[in-house]
């Protein structure tokens, strides 16, 4: 699915607002959604923050039967205060995160580690011992080749880092749609 930039927009702004909620009675804006059929389809999709470059929360769905809207609107205020690997986002520091969204497409097995195309596929490691996910631009990020991809992969999911030398590993890709706000807003939404 490619989403518009107005809905690209909404989608952006939602997450936000959804964050602000944890620290205000303030209600999301509504929107009418009628207007953007893309939001209302279901799709999996991952919320990031990033604070002065650096991560800062990061949490998604793979797959949703919910709307995008919703999914994204969830994602983001999980990010902001469940990702055990960082404390909750306090309100001070709204004005110095950004957002980035990834819309997930529909994930799929891979055959072969060849047919992963770095910066193009994310990865999925469903395993009895456990599981994982990494975004596309994890591997663009950390200038990884395929088999450090797939490496860091099986370390997300708490396996070895080589285990996908030793035995079969069901891994799934999939493709993202990825798109974040660019500059910092206050807290009162004026650009700085």
């Amino acid at each position: 699915m490619a989403l518009s930039p107005q809905e690209r927009g909404v989608l952006l702004l939602c997450a936000r607002e959804s964050i602000m909620t944890l620290f205000s009675d303030i209600p999301v804006p509504m929107v009418n959604y009628r207007h953007y059929p893309n939001l209302l389809n279901p799709g999996g999709a991952f919320v990031t923050l990033k604070k002065d470059g650096e991560l800062r929360g990061c949490i998604g769905y793979i797959e949703s039967d919910e709307p995008l809207f919703e999914t994204v609107c969830e994602a983001a205020k999980l990010a902001a205060v469940e990702d055990h690997r960082f404390p909750p986002v306090d309100e001070m520091e709204l004005p110095r995160i950004l957002i980035e969204i990834s819309v997930l497409s529909q994930p799929e097995y891979i055959g072969k580690f060849e047919e992963i195309e770095i910066g193009r596929h994310g990865l999925i490691l469903e395993d009895d011992l456990g599981s994982g996910v990494l975004l596309p631009q994890v591997a663009i990020e950390y200038n990884m080749s395929a088999n450090q991809f797939i490496s860091a992969l099986c370390q997300k999911a708490g396996l070895p880092s080589n285990e996908w030398m030793k035995r079969p590993l069901r891994i799934k890709a999939f493709t993202a749609e990825v798109f974040g706000e660019q500059v910092h807003r206050n807290l009162t939404g004026e650009i700085r």
